[in-house]
């Protein structure tokens, strides 16, 4: 088994699990039971399982939440904090600076760009790319292969912070495998961007967006089938040769 090396001036919770070949840079802090894999790499200044805290006003549950878990082979950029309760899976890389909130799940290979945030309750699929400064907000769902440019906003609440019906609405958006969101893009809470679809640069999308078709525009509208020589997946999910 391979030390771990860890830089100067950490703060390491005892129960903390930390495997085989894991590198711990400067200042970084790792809070209880947070489960880091083998292979690891640790940004200086990361904090690694911080607790959410809260207004007094929110209705977020922030109690009863696991270990945060690092997957083997993953990076984790300086300055990044990840929040307990959340698992990152095998190979994925977190940029400096980034955030990712309580009770997230990322797949298998996913980026998490420079100074991005991801929310509350995501889901992120295998090989999906958030580029830099995207917003994703709780609640959304993100598939497989899926590509965010930077600067990309989505957004979970229908009232806009009005009336306390927010709370049950609130929902944020749903973009399935493999399609591609262009830079500054903004996404309307509870919209599902279809398998393969494509939404241009600076678009604001406020309905559904069919599977395998282009959208720009504000509000954005479908222009095109997206080319059939760019899908990674065929209608039936198959993968193309």
């Amino acid at each position: 088994m391979s030390p771990t090396v860890q830089g100067v001036n950490c703060v390491i919770a005892d129960d903390a699990q930390i495997g085989s070949n894991v590198v711990i840079g400067h200042h970084v802090i790792i809070h209880s039971q947070v489960i880091i894999e083998d292979d690891v790499v640790i940004g200086d200044g990361a904090v690694l399982g911080k607790s959410p805290s809260k207004s007094k006003t929110s209705r977020l549950l922030t109690t009863d939440l696991s270990p945060l878990r690092i997957g083997q082979g993953s990076i984790v950029g300086a300055q990044a904090i990840l929040y307990q309760g959340s698992s990152i899976g095998r190979e994925c890389y977190i940029a400096d600076q980034a955030v990712i909130r309580e009770r997230c799940q990322l797949g298998t290979g996913v980026v998490i760009g420079l100074r991005s945030t991801v929310e509350n309750d995501c889901q992120i699929g295998d090989y999906t790319k958030l580029q830099t400064a995207v917003y994703l907000t709780a609640t959304s769902k993100v598939e497989d292969n899926v590509f965010i440019a930077p600067m990309v906003t989505t957004t979970n609440d229908p009232y806009v912070a009005r009336t306390k019906s927010r709370h049950d609405a609130m929902q944020g958006p749903v973009i399935h495998k493999a399609a591609r969101i262009g830079g500054g893009a903004v996404l309307l809470p509870g919209i599902h961007i279809g398998q393969e679809a494509l939404v241009a640069a600076g678009a604001v999308v406020t309905r559904d967006v069919p599977p395998y078709r282009l959208v720009m525009g504000v509000p954005a509208r479908v222009v095109r089938q997206v080319p059939e020589e760019q899908w990674m997946f065929l209608p039936d999910g198959m993968r193309r040769e």
